[in-house]
């Protein structure tokens, strides 16, 4: 994996600074801590963060090729799973390669498919090709958004970087956020909208997009999204299909040049890649090395919910044993999960989910010890229906997302008259239901499948992108690349097509998945209960979080002390309470997220408008 920043103006006679460009390249050194690369012309210049994980000695960008007498280079992000079949086509058409490496594939892709390549590739990607003879650059992002693009434009310059705070890096782009920013943060965090960040004229790439810039312009399209087919397959056929999609998924995200490993949690996401991919491995006479994550006082504090009915670390060294795998449980302290909590904010650019992202970003600083790849279990609910909202119509039937339990807990600490919270809830609520406007259904649908294809859309749409945002922010700020199978499109196109009856066969979420991997799994794994990332149920963490933000609000003449409302956050501090947002997020995660909201506020020196 890698940073990619950009450069880029057709219409004014001035040279592009390259001081500036290698300003936000170094801002994005740590998704690319092995090498680094500059393209520079006068009117497009590109700047490469390299991590070296395929073809290390050859693979160098940005990377340029030349076909027919013209010239094209390339700055990528990512990874293209289908290599091998690509480069036997391209072959066909002329493309002559050099290295063994994703990115000559998809260069010579563009090259010969135009921007019609996008179609074609399975991958995670964002990517930027400039075709010299044309004048012209062309920018994708996968169809899930896995990896970032951020872009702004300075009048007639198109800017773009792998992360915000490469954009902040530009003396011209300016930390501004205006309330529809604002609400963004306290209404939705960590979920944004799509195409859009909580800064002012910071915008992203939507998953799924393409766009050319030129001297016409700048032109975006969608080239990608899931559509609504008949399903002829049985039951049988279903699931056998289902297994074998995700078993190429898997394998083919096991090749690379550097140590892999899995996250293994003992949940049943996290099971099934393990078990196939450590299948595979065997195969080849190799080890699979496997992690899993742990809080330091869980084993003594542990509360049941029905969210998480039981702990993870006895269900995942189980599981290991059974798989043979070369297993290590990570543990985090309750000083460490605090600590990390700005270097969280620093990854993401805007404070998101609190410990949930800070102990990631710990982790993942473990696992870079021994390994630069991992695969892990995110997206696996969002295709399969494991959320509460695909089985409980009401969830739908509000006038705002389904995840968001009470969407005034966190926007009420704050004063009214800054905030304006009536105008954030009417402004958050439309785009949620503009959203319901857009889905399509089959005329044979019935109601429980356009529920469940409402559901997977909204949160294919929304809430698996923040996942997949957290993934890559965490895990990159550690010069970890993580992959993520069942984010595979093939996947995916297929899955959200299955009836409703099978996927939630017998009342039970991600029957399908289960039925599909029960040959690589024990019984008490295939049907254990859904459990998610887990958080700490530690006390010391909630008094050190508690004793923290006391601490801020008694300091004056801060932005944060200008917003909030100081009696009504002593008020919840000093009050029992209960869960605020979702299935992980109780009120030391609430505390920890308003100690992130002042850190990013002071650090960043957000100006409001």
């Amino acid at each position: 994996m890698c940073s990619i920043c950009a450069i880029a103006d057709f219409k004014n006679n001035q040279n592009i600074d390259p001081g500036i460009l290698s300003v936000m390249g170094k801002s994005m050194k740590h998704r690319g801590p092995d090498d680094t690369g500059l393209y520079l012309t006068p009117h497009v210049s590109f700047c490469h963060n390299r991590l070296s994980v395929m073809d290390v000695k050859r693979g160098k960008q940005p990377m340029t090729a030349v076909y027919e007498g013209k010239k094209y280079i390339i700055c990528y992000n990512g990874e293209i799973y289908n290599t091998i079949e690509l480069k036997k086509e391209l072959v066909e058409y002329g493309a002559e390669f050099f290295t063994d490496c994703d990115t000559e594939v998809l260069l010579w892709s563009y090259i010969i498919w135009g921007r019609e390549c996008v179609k074609k590739l399975n991958g995670i990607f964002a990517f930027i090709v400039y075709d010299e003879s044309k004048r012209e650059l062309f920018l994708a992002r996968d169809r899930f958004g896995v990896k970032p693009l951020f872009y702004s434009f300075i009048d007639t310059t198109l800017v773009v970087s792998s992360e915000i705070k490469a954009m902040l890096s530009h003396p011209s782009i300016k930390p501004k956020v205006d309330k529809t920013g604002l609400w963004q943060l306290l209404f939705l965090s960590p979920v944004t909208f799509n195409n859009t960040t909580v800064f002012r004229d910071i915008f992203q790439l939507s998953p799924g997009e393409c766009a050319t810039f030129s001297i016409s312009g700048f032109k975006k399209e969608k080239y990608w999204t899931m559509e609504s087919k008949p399903h002829t397959d049985s039951r049988e056929e279903t699931i056998y299909k289902t297994k074998e999609l995700l078993k190429t998924a898997v394998k083919r995200q096991l090749k690379s040049d550097v140590p892999l490993c899995t996250f293994l949690s003992g949940g049943l996401d996290s099971s099934a890649i393990t078990a196939i991919a450590s299948k595979e491995m065997r195969e080849r006479g190799e080890k699979l090395s496997t992690y899993s994550f742990e809080y330091e006082g869980n084993k003594e504090n542990f509360k049941q919910s029905l969210f998480q009915p039981k702990s993870d670390d006895d269900f995942a060294t189980g599981l290991s044993d059974f798989l043979f795998t070369d297993h290590k449980v990570l543990t985090v302290s309750t000083e460490s999960l605090s600590e990390y909590l700005s270097y969280a904010v620093d990854a993401r650019d805007f404070p998101g989910q609190a410990d949930i992202d800070s102990s990631l970003i710990y982790f993942c600083e473990k696992v870079k010890e021994n390994h630069t790849v991992a695969l892990s279990g995110e997206c696996s609910d969002e295709i399969f229906g494991g959320y509460p909202w695909f089985y409980r119509e009401e969830m739908l039937k509000r006038d705002f997302f389904p995840w968001i339990h009470d969407p005034y807990v966190r926007v009420s600490l704050f004063k009214e008259d800054v905030i304006s919270p009536k105008d954030g809830y009417n402004y958050v609520s439309n785009r949620y239901k503009n959203d319901l406007g857009e889905f399509s259904f089959l005329d044979t649908d019935s109601p429980e499948m356009k529920n469940s294809r409402i559901a997977t859309n909204l949160s294919v749409k929304y809430f698996m992108t923040s996942l997949l945002e957290r993934k890559d922010r965490m895990s990159m700020a550690r010069g970890v690349e993580v992959r993520v199978p069942f984010a595979d499109h093939h996947l995916a196109e297929y899955v959200y097509n299955v009836p409703w009856d099978i996927k939630f066969e017998n009342a039970t979420e991600k029957s399908l998945l289960r039925y599909a991997v029960e040959d690589y799994l024990p019984k008490e794994i295939t049907w254990r209960k859904k459990s998610p990332y887990p958080k700490s149920h530690d006390p010391s963490y909630a008094k050190i979080v508690t004793e923290l933000l006391r601490k801020r609000l008694s300091v004056r003449n801060t932005l944060f002390c200008e917003l909030c409302d100081k009696e009504k956050i002593n008020e919840m501090l000093s009050s029992d309470g209960d869960t605020w947002f979702g299935q992980l997020m109780a009120k030391p995660q609430l505390i920890a997220w308003l100690l992130q909201f002042d850190y990013w506020l002071e650090k960043y020196n957000i100006v409001l408008v």
